[in-house]
């Protein structure tokens, strides 16, 4: 999966996260018309990294999608995003 490989690459130098995880979510929208068909279309990525600390949601995102900005533009369709600090990952007490 080369975009996979790429948007794991790009957000680990980009956020030295303590936790990556890039799903590709590409088959769950394959009989979709939109669908590209690529096998390479839809993403999920969960990160936990320092560099959101401060950030809103909104900012973490844009921060994540500027990153990624090569792959939205070609063939990657979709993306979700989840990021968190160290901190709001842990358990409530």
């Amino acid at each position: 999966m080369q975009i996979e490989h790429s948007i794991r690459e790009k957000l680990q130098r980009a956020f030295t996260p303590q936790v990556l995880q890039v799903v590709n979510e590409s088959h769950l929208h394959a009989s979709h018309a939109s669908s590209p068909g690529t096998g390479e279309s839809h993403f999920r990525v969960f990160v936990i990294a320092d560099a959101f600390r401060g950030k809103t949601r909104l900012d973490r995102h844009r921060m994540v999608n500027a990153v990624l900005a090569e792959e939205l533009a070609g063939r990657a369709h979709a993306l979700a995003i989840k990021a968190l600090t160290p901190e709001e990952s842990l358990p409530a007490a």
